[in-house]
């Protein structure tokens, strides 16, 4: 058997699902949101978290599965729809309406209890598909200065 797939298609089963936090799906004020990851009992066991607990910030990766594949953008728009912002591409902003509706989003790991990962920040509503959980490790953060346009850093000033 080939280790290279000769699909187009990806299937990803869910490692998890977020609980709690937030229900509705709205931008901003994510940074005080406390929610919890519990991984699928049936596939994991909770040494599948061992060690996890060293780390302060987890990278999680997670589907947008409430966005209707009719809503999702390919092109350029003007983010939030704010008219004040530039045309941008899809790629070029971090929207929900994402071609493949996935999100990655780095939290703060308050506690490791069983198969639940207590986390604050996590920028994703109850009931949520978790794809992937990573530690979050400086040496995997920007190397040097980093740099974004002012809307940019107009639409993260409430974000968290």
């Amino acid at each position: 058997m080939s280790e290279k797939s000769t699909s187009s298609e990806v299937v990803l089963v869910p490692v998890g699902r977020v609980v709690g936090g937030r229900e509705e799906v709205r931008d901003d004020d994510w940074g005080k949101v406390e929610a919890v990851v519990r991984l699928d009992g049936d596939r994991f066991g909770a040494d599948a978290l061992a060690g996890l607990d060293a780390f302060s910030h987890l990278e999680i990766v997670y589907h947008f599965d409430r966005v209707p594949v009719a809503r999702i953008e390919t092109g350029a728009r003007h983010p939030r729809g704010n008219t004040d912002w530039p045309m941008v591409g899809i790629f070029a902003q971090r929207g929900k309406n994402r071609p493949n509706r996935l999100g990655v989003s780095r939290c703060r790991l308050l506690r490791t209890d069983g198969l639940d990962l207590h986390v604050q920040g996590l920028d994703a509503v109850d009931g949520t598909p978790v794809l992937d959980i990573k530690p979050y490790m400086s040496e995997f953060g920007p190397q040097g200065a980093t740099t974004q346009p002012d809307w940019a850093t107009d639409i993260m000033s409430s974000y968290y």
